[in-house]
């Protein structure tokens, strides 16, 4: 159970920094924003995915 915890809170965190460094690269534009946006995207739906899974698998194995 304690190694879900830390992977959900791993995924999270790995979620939320994907997600600032796609905004910071969208607000600055230009070459960054136009070779790294979509792949931030993506990286951050499956990160995003992986999250849910593991929530969904903590609250199955708590419940």
């Amino acid at each position: 159970m304690n190694t879900l915890i830390v992977l959900l809170f791993a995924f999270m965190a790995a979620t939320a920094l994907v997600l600032l460094v796609g905004i910071g690269g969208f607000v600055a534009g230009g070459r960054f924003n136009d070779r790294f946006g979509n792949k931030l995207m993506q990286a951050r739906v499956g990160l995003q995915l992986v999250a849910v899974v593991l929530l969904g698998l903590l609250l199955a194995a708590h419940g």
